[in-house]
């Protein structure tokens, strides 16, 4: 018995993608009328996505299993500009060349979410077409249907006009709206997502369109996610929650999930999973203590989309024994190394929990030990100068604990 697919749109409602998109009727109409091709641009400004960059891949990869064709465009030439949208100031200008290694690392990354094969899903750079526009033929041809007025009117613009904007990020909005012609032109492109911060970069697209080619395509925002504490989804103390296992271990990335504020369960579960919606719905039931069991569910699938089933269970059976569960192997723990060397004279605990990046200063360590809150191998600390010498590797490692849940393995060498 084959199960009957859905409407994309109402897939995307659902679960909570959407933020605002071109007339919804005839939106829902198209994408149950025929299967479409749609696209999303992602500019490479580092070698791997982070958590922020999901909502987008997610939301390719359930039209993708609704049978649309999702295009993956890959930003080689309008990272060579930056775009403004959402900026304080100019993003540094990346060469060429690093912009190339940058979309090889995120090529093979997102092949693990979404099936290139076939012609299932595209990966386009769009420096094949962007560095090959002759300037006062782009001018002629496209400059004259964009108003001066009406960008200035554009919140990104207007934002960055009071701290300076050039005219290399002003060309950006023209750019992105030529891509979405060129992708209509010639894969016949009729949809392109985006985050909530692209709205007036892709309604240009959408007039440009209307305006050379006398057609009619649409476009459809997700929201720019923030926890139920008003933080930006994604941002920790120590930066972004990269999807790359090199900056972030599966162990870390499962921990991530895994503290989810309660408010914010079963959100990120329709978000950043595949799990059914019946599924979900049944976890939302869950009260008090046992959302514990959703939050477990949701770092489970979360991390094995990213990383593989394979890595999900580890980082899962080491959360376990560590919460004194199960009597497994620690070897998921992210492990930093330090100079045997240093270790021969000793070093001051506390000065360890600062190098390994569990704390961020001397003072919030030493606050945190005589409140209790730190740990060696299990045991609670009391003396944040007690020394630690090559003694205390004599099992090959130690274990430092951080409250109840941030745990750092640290070997020598």
């Amino acid at each position: 018995m084959t199960t009957k697919k859905q409407n994309l749109y109402d897939v995307l409602k659902e679960r909570g993608f959407i933020e605002q998109s071109t007339d919804e009727k005839a939106l829902r109409r198209l994408l149950s009328q025929k299967k479409i091709s749609f696209y999303n641009g992602f500019d490479p400004t580092a070698d791997s996505f982070h958590i922020g960059n999901l909502v987008p891949i997610m939301a390719l990869a359930h039209g993708q299993k609704q049978g649309h064709q999702p295009v993956f465009v890959i930003g080689g030439g309008t990272g060579l500009v930056g775009d403004p949208s959402g900026k304080d100031k100019a993003r540094p200008i990346m060469s060429r060349q690093k912009i190339n290694q940058n979309i090889q690392a995120l090529k093979k990354q997102i092949s693990s979410i979404i099936d290139f094969t076939n012609n299932k899903a595209l990966f386009i750079n769009n420096a094949k077409w962007l560095t090959k526009l002759n300037y006062i033929e782009f001018l002629r041809d496209f400059g004259i249907h964009f108003s001066i007025n009406r960008l200035l009117t554009m919140e990104s613009i207007k934002r960055r006009l009071k701290k300076g904007l050039s005219f290399l990020e002003f060309n950006y909005q023209l750019l992105q709206a030529y891509d979405f012609w060129h992708l209509f032109k010639k894969y016949n492109c009729l949809l392109q997502t985006g985050g909530s911060d692209q709205w007036g970069n892709i309604i240009a697209g959408v007039e440009l369109i209307r305006r050379i080619e006398n057609k009619t395509v649409h476009c459809l925002t997700f929201p720019l996610l923030q926890t139920a504490n008003g933080k930006k989804m994604g941002k920790t103390e120590k930066g972004a929650i990269w999807l790359n296992p090199k900056k972030i271990s599966p162990y870390e990335y499962y921990q991530f999930w895994i503290n989810t504020d309660d408010r914010d369960v079963i959100k990120f579960m329709k978000i950043f999973t595949f799990l059914p919606m019946e599924k979900i719905k049944d976890y939302a039931k869950l009260k008090d203590s046992q959302i514990k069991k959703a939050k477990e569910i949701l770092a489970f699938e979360a991390t094995k989309i990213i990383h593989g089933e394979k890595e999900a269970q580890k980082a899962q059976s080491a959360s376990s024994t560590l919460f004194g569960k199960e009597k497994e192997s620690i070897n998921s723990i992210p492990t930093v190394y330090l100079k045997k060397s240093d270790f021969k004279k000793g070093i001051p605990v506390s000065q360890i929990f600062v190098m390994t990046k569990l704390c961020k200063s001397l003072s919030e360590i030493r606050r945190l030990i005589n409140q209790g809150g730190a740990y060696l191998n299990k045991k609670r600390l009391e003396n944040p100068n007690l020394l630690i010498t090559i003694n205390d590797f004599k099992t090959g490692n130690i274990i430092l604990r951080l409250g109840k849940k941030k745990y750092q393995k640290v070997k020598i060498k």
